[in-house]
């Protein structure tokens, strides 16, 4: 079996490359640059080290070693759909669109298509059902990512493969120790996917500019600060308001008016709510329900944390709706919610919260 490797100078795909030699495969490793960048020079360069690192991964284990540039593919599906939605108000997920677009879109038009099986670091796992392969969630529950992966397609998910999705992530750090990988010690990346070590509003600011606002209180209509622009800031943000008095929660935006509403107090009412809009959809498998006019239970996420949420989903022709059994905080228009099976065991798909 032909194998394809994305290994990123991280601990978990240098891993994966390990397992992958101890099942007998011979993966071609491969690292993608997609650093941002643009004609005017502005770059957030991939990391040296990373580079680096996956180079003495592919030495190590002998492995064919290829570098291959999405620069500009980056740019068109990712970075610009991130100002795009920051201007429009929204709050958007780049790593949902990098996953579907860049490392299992544009990748396997031009390298992945000539491999049987791309394998990533990812904690995730899938599961054959009814002869369909279906994305299903990984043992350890704190480094979950299959809600990074809920856009992707059924092409996409029957050709991938994900090694340490069945192991604890100390078992991960364990193996590479006792391997002796280079990447044994170095920390998880955090952040969005191509900023690097570029501060995200300095990123912000250079697109869409600073233009000063109100910070209005939701209960009381009483102005409290100013704002350098709605697109800073994002629904259930706490940090960085620059408030007294505090914590204040960011509750709402009016982006006509370059307005940010905020509610003030540890666990203020406004910042809860039952209901999740969802539009466009998407089933990574197929719909598992079809046309249907009762509701189905479900369990969703609708941010990047180890726990679930119950629910049900309902539909209105195109558009679904979900009701949680629980109050959840920050429902942020732009964001993905991603829906599992009652079990969460099996990722369905993601929409757009509207």
């Amino acid at each position: 079996m032909k194998i394809a490797a994305l290994v990123s100078g991280g601990v978990d795909s240098s891993v994966a490359v390990h397992l992958l030699k101890e099942q007998g495969y011979e993966p071609v490793i491969f690292y993608i640059r997609i650093g941002m960048e643009e004609k005017s020079g502005y770059v957030g360069c991939p990391s040296e080290e990373d580079l680096e690192i996956t180079t003495l991964i592919a030495k190590k284990y002998g492995c064919r070693f290829e570098t291959v540039s999405l620069h500009d593919e980056y740019w068109e599906k990712v970075v610009s759909y991130t100002i795009e939605s920051v201007r429009r108000g929204l709050t958007p997920n780049p790593d949902v669109m990098c996953n579907r677009y860049i490392k299992f879109g544009c990748f396997e038009d031009r390298w992945g298509k000539d491999f049987d099986k791309i394998a990533t670091g990812h904690y995730a796992t899938t599961a054959e059902i009814g002869g369909r392969t279906w994305l299903s969630t990984a043992r350890d529950p704190v480094k979950d990512q299959t809600d990074f992966l809920g856009q992707i397609t059924g092409l996409q998910i029957s050709k991938l493969m994900f090694p340490v999705g069945h192991l604890m992530k100390s078992e991960v750090r364990k193996i590479a120790a006792m391997q002796k990988l280079p990447s044994a010690r170095r920390k998880d990346s955090q952040g969005i996917c191509f900023l690097g070590k570029i501060n995200y509003n300095d990123f912000i600011e250079r697109y869409l500019g600073r233009q000063q606002g109100e910070i209005v209180e939701r209960e009381t209509g009483r102005t409290v600060g100013t704002h350098n622009g709605y697109w800073f800031h994002t629904i259930g943000q706490r940090k960085g308001l620059g408030l007294s008095g505090g914590p204040w929660f960011v509750i709402e935006k009016d982006i006509e008016r370059n307005i940010i509403y905020v509610s003030n107090g540890y666990d203020p009412e406004t910042q809860y709510g039952t209901t999740v809009g969802i539009q466009g959809f998407h089933f990574i498998t197929e719909d598992p329900w079809g046309e249907f006019d009762d509701a189905k239970e479900i369990t969703f996420k609708i941010r990047h944390t180890p726990e679930f949420t119950r629910g049900v989903i309902s539909r209105r022709g195109s558009l679904y709706r979900i009701e949680s059994e629980k109050k959840i905080q920050g429902i942020a228009a732009g964001q993905f919610a991603v829906v599992y099976d009652s079990e969460s065991r099996l990722c369905y798909g993601s929409g757009m919260i509207v």
